[in-house]
């Protein structure tokens, strides 16, 4: 029998994702919910296998664990339906899923749940390339926590929908929302027991989760390594120069870099460019998964960032990137995120480009006063794309939305959450 656990914010709280997996378990035979570990996959996995009447396993129960060991095959057997949870913990089960789902094509037939990129494990002995499907899970975004529309990246790609948007929220809003961050466990609580929980939360991702994924014998190292990558939170990532704070080689760091993103701590954000002959720099920048994560490692206090002197900028850049990332796993765009920077270094923080090459820039400034000097960065992105270029939006913390020219607006953050997708 699938038990739906009680949420730690005393509420479920509907998800996005819900209806991505639903169509997906419709028409495809295995389909693996996969994020940041409690971020609430197990809870969504369960409301909806519930109904389906779908056997229930988790390798967090070391007797199950062992049974599936023991025999894989006979495992992938025992239901004609099936709900694997933490399935990166025993990746060995997925040729005898493969091979049963080939001989058997049942849409649905199993619902899988990982912690990790369960693709990218060390010994995975085959894919499920064609058979399976894969959702993202991330935190719980603004509008889920709000229950309000999340349809701003929809909105801003809708060449026929305009941005008005007034806010009542002040910086110090926002810097709660920052520290806050997604995680269940964390909107439930405040103060020193959130950072306790954001605490825990890095120590054993690191010392449980990384050690699966690789044998790691210097956590000390990585936790140094990611305390430097939060502080960088919205610049360009240069492993070199990191390798040399930590006096350790390039190669390690690398290896760090990617294990972090395999367990959804950090998110590297790719260079934008369209063609080879630019002066474009083509280094990624990076954000940590969750903003209240970050501000915990950098052990941010919310009255010193409520500051107008405070150090929000990098926070609430990688804050808003997540939003904006969240809501392109359940957008009808079908669009990528990026980032622009020219050897000049004129930049925007973010650049949205969709699969018809139509662009969208994005400016985030820790600022209730937008200038048109802030602009800079999205008019040199609008002259070089001239038609492509749908709009260019400077993201701040003040009360209204003013327009900066032809396509060319500064609105309230709170218009990520707070704005309807078109024809919602």
């Amino acid at each position: 029998m699938v038990k739906v656990n009680q949420s730690p914010i005393g509420r479920i709280v509907p998800r996005h994702a819900e209806s991505r997996l639903v169509e997906a378990l419709s028409d495809t035979r295995v389909v693996l919910v996969n994020g940041a570990r409690q971020a609430g996959k197990s809870t969504l996995v369960a409301q909806v296998a519930r109904d389906r009447d779908m056997a229930w396993y988790s390798f967090d129960s070391p007797d199950t664990l062992n049974g599936a060991r023991r025999d894989p095959v006979e495992f992938v057997n025992l239901a004609p339906r099936m709900v694997i949870d933490e399935v990166q913990r025993n990746p060995e089960v997925l040729l005898p899923i493969k091979e049963l789902v080939d001989r058997e094509f049942v849409p649905g037939r199993f619902l899988l749940t990982g912690s990790a990129r369960v693709l990218g494990l060390q010994n995975l002995p085959d894919t499920l390339v064609g058979r399976m499907e894969t959702i993202t899970l991330w935190p719980l975004s603004q509008g889920e926590i709000d229950d309000a529309p999340d349809g701003f990246v929809d909105a801003i790609l809708d060449p026929d929908t305009e941005i008005r948007h007034d806010s009542d929220l002040a910086r110090r809003d926002y810097v709660e929302r920052v520290v806050r961050g997604g995680f269940p466990e964390a909107v439930a609580r405040e103060g020193r027991r959130r950072r306790s929980f954001h605490d825990a939360y890095v120590a054993d991702l690191i010392n449980r989760d990384v050690v699966q994924l690789s044998e790691i014998q210097h956590g000390r190292e990585m936790r140094r390594l990611l305390n430097l990558v939060a502080a960088r939170s919205g610049q360009l990532l240069q492993p070199a120069k990191l390798a040399a704070l930590l006096q350790i080689s390039r190669s390690t760091v690398e290896h760090y870099l990617a294990l972090m993103e395999e367990v959804f701590l950090i998110r590297q954000i790719p260079a934008w460019a369209r063609n080879t002959t630019t002066r474009t720099v083509r280094t990624p920048k990076v954000a940590l998964v969750d903003s209240g994560v970050a501000a915990a490692v950098l052990r941010q206090n919310p009255d010193a960032l409520a500051r107008q002197d405070g150090e929000l900028g990098g926070l609430l850049e990688g804050f808003v990137a997540m939003e904006l990332a969240r809501q392109l796993t359940w957008s009808e765009s079908g669009a990528e995120m990026y980032h622009y920077r020219t050897k000049d270094n004129v930049e925007v923080d973010i650049v949205l480009e969709t699969p018809a090459f139509e662009i969208v820039g994005i400016e985030i400034k820790a600022t209730s006063t937008p200038r048109a000097e802030d602009f800079r960065g999205l008019r040199h992105l609008q002259e070089r794309t001239g038609d492509d270029f749908l709009g260019g939006y400077l993201l701040h913390t003040g009360p209204r939305t003013i327009s900066f020219g032809p396509k060319l607006r500064a609105v309230p953050i709170s218009a990520l959450w707070e704005t309807a997708a078109p024809g919602a």
